[in-house]
């Protein structure tokens, strides 16, 4: 008898130590479902600055103005931009990430018009403190001989 009331004890202890761990985000692939993805990189924010896009994502047009009025830039704490990897697919893709709940979270493919809400960063535009010897090195490995063959091989 001890020991059963003893086991009983222990039991709710173990069940708030889990409780007491982190989570990880639990992200999923558009094209495969049943595929986690995972990324550590940054989030940028997105902005909004017209009551026009306030209204898209559900704001009345009364309160889409007032916010706007109060807030000529508004940042959307549940909604970025973020690199993610995905092993099924074997590369990495620009995500639009939105959270719902802090436990649910909706992944798309992130098109060319989200980066504009985002401040300061054009992904298309290079860096212009840049030198333009290191962005042809660094595009080097995608460079071919005529043979077809790539310049720095290493045996591969």
């Amino acid at each position: 008898m001890d020991t059963a009331e003893t086991s009983a004890e222990r039991q709710p202890s173990q069940d708030r130590r889990r409780r007491g761990r982190s989570r990880r985000r639990r992200l999923f692939c558009p094209v495969h479902p049943e595929q986690r993805v995972y990324g550590q990189g940054p989030r940028y924010f997105l902005h909004l600055l017209s009551a026009d896009e306030l209204r898209q994502r559900g704001m009345t047009d009364k309160k889409a103005r007032l916010v706007i009025q109060a807030h000529p830039v508004l940042v959307l704490p549940n909604e970025w931009l973020e690199e993610l990897f995905c092993s099924a697919c074997g590369q990495s893709h620009w995500c639009h990430v939105v959270r719902q709940d802090p436990a649910t979270y909706t992944v798309h493919w992130a098109p060319r018009e989200l980066w504009q809400q985002v401040a300061h960063v054009d992904p298309l535009v290079s860096n212009p403190s840049v030198s333009q010897f290191s962005l042809r090195a660094a595009r080097q490995h995608d460079r071919r001989r005529n043979d077809g063959r790539r310049f720095y091989d290493l045996g591969r």
